[in-house]
């Protein structure tokens, strides 16, 4: 299972650890990807990964999530 997401916030690679660490935690993660400059956000995972976990362990940490 792949989710691609866009996050915005982000204005550094300390921000880009954070976020990537926040998701890394989650049930049926395998790996993260994210890019910096478009904000995007590609994670795969398996069944478990949950879009909603995805997004709140992401605005937890601070950063916003676009629909």
């Amino acid at each position: 299972m792949k989710e691609t997401i866009v996050v915005r916030g982000m204005t550094c690679r300390h921000c880009v650890m954070a976020v990537e660490k926040a998701i890394e935690r989650l049930p049926g993660v395998e790996s993260v990807f994210v890019d910096l400059e478009s904000g995007r956000v590609e994670i795969t995972g398996t069944g478990e990964m949950s879009k909603d976990s995805i997004r709140a362990s992401v605005e937890d940490e601070g950063y916003f999530v676009e629909s």
